[in-house]
């Protein structure tokens, strides 16, 4: 008696299944597309589609320089009141990490931090987001997100920012593996210089540099380059490349760094004396002469940059010692063009010449330049993904 009460509902539950399945089965394939956004968006929102394009590959300037970080953006239909339009940039500083570079909307602007007074609009023409970057610092490089927003649609699209510079390792009068990540940011700091990329260090690789020391790179990661493998750098018989040890503990463990200058807002320069100096008459020296004495990055710089070459060693800010060689002889330190380094000697009683800096009176802003042309390397325009997002205050 109970199995007869329950038959009927489940055929009535069957035949409302067939018939569902059965009607989706049979619906237009243009049916199922209307629960997607875009499609969505472009049928009933009026505002439409955003598509931003940006430059393939990089930019590259040199710090002091003034480079164009280009972005285009398209509207699909272009009917957009340009009032309405959201420009804003930021600078990717770690995965899940940006900083705030210059927002516009409509005719309101604003510009953020250390990029106050530099950063301005392009406004080459309808749909230009471009920005142009003056005066630009080593902390300037590295990776942008432009993102173009009309009401309910916006579209991202990303610049890579590169300087034209040399990678250094560096360790400190106290010997070597003794800089934790902060103390080794610091370092290259005070050396008018920063923590080096894994890309910059790997550039510096494949233009020849080999040392047998790990030193800490921006990321928090800790590398060193080979580039002639012997058994003192991790075995003879590895293959050349930029060993990794992974990212580490950064208050915990010590290491040496890679740093990274761009071209000096200055000159160096041997200073010519009769005699050779301590320290401190150094320092004295430099400071008559209207100058300072050089720091490490800037020697570096000025030997990439300046051609300095000068087989005579000489004191630096950090108490080292150390000279420029460009044309390799068989007196000047070996068969490779670099910097020689003697170490850190007596500060009181050991005697040698000096490098000094003079500054440039006022900072320069020409010089730039774009590795691929933004109208020559940009593809015609074509949709892209994007996410409805409103349009709020310039933050």
């Amino acid at each position: 008696m109970l199995s007869k009460q329950l038959h009927p509902p489940i055929i009535v539950f069957s035949m409302v299944f067939i018939l569902t399945f059965a009607l989706s089965v049979s619906s237009p394939p243009m049916d199922t597309e209307k629960g997607r956004r875009k499609v969505v968006h472009v049928l009933e929102d009026e505002s439409g589609a955003v598509i931003v394009q940006t430059a393939p590959g990089k930019v590259v300037t040199h710090r002091g320089g003034s480079i164009t970080l280009p972005c285009r953006f398209h509207h699909e239909p272009d009917n957009t009141d340009p009032a309405r339009i959201r420009i804003k940039w930021t600078k990717v500083t770690d995965a899940l990490q940006f900083e705030d570079v210059f927002v516009a909307l409509g005719k309101q602007q604003r510009v953020f931090g250390s990029y106050q007074g530099r950063v301005f609009l392009e406004q080459a023409g309808r749909g230009d987001a471009s920005v142009i970057i003056q005066n630009v610092t080593l902390e300037d490089y590295g990776r942008y997100e432009c993102e173009v927003t009309n009401d309910m649609e916006d579209d991202t699209g990303f610049v890579n920012l590169d300087l034209e510079g040399v990678v250094f390792p560096y360790y400190v009068r106290e010997g070597r593996y003794k800089l934790n990540y902060h103390q080794a940011e610091d370092a290259c700091k005070h050396q008018d210089a920063i923590l080096a990329s894994h890309a910059q260090l790997h550039k510096a690789w494949l233009d020849g540099l080999d040392w047998c020391n790990a030193g800490w790179l921006e990321d928090g990661s800790v590398q060193y380059p080979i580039s002639h493998p012997r058994d003192q750098c991790g075995r003879k018989d590895t293959p050349a490349g930029v060993r990794n040890y992974g990212y580490r503990h950064k208050g915990d463990e010590r290491y040496d760094a890679f740093c990274f200058t761009s071209k000096p807002n200055g000159k160096v320069y041997f200073l010519k004396r009769f005699k050779k100096v301590n320290y401190a008459e150094a320092v004295k020296a430099c400071i008559r002469d209207g100058s300072a004495v050089a720091k490490v990055g800037q020697l570096y710089a000025a030997w990439k940059f300046q051609l300095l070459d000068r087989c005579e060693a000489g004191w630096l800010e950090d108490g080292s010692i150390r000279y420029p060689i460009v044309n390799p002889r068989s007196r000047c330190g070996g068969s490779q063009p670099g910097v020689r380094h003697l170490g850190f000697p007596d500060k009181k009683f050991r005697l040698y010449g000096v490098y000094c800096f003079c500054k440039n009176p006022e900072e320069t802003t020409g010089g730039s330049k774009v590795t691929q042309s933004l109208k020559r390397s940009l593809p015609k325009w074509k949709s892209s993904n994007s996410t409805p997002m409103n349009i709020t205050n310039v933050t």
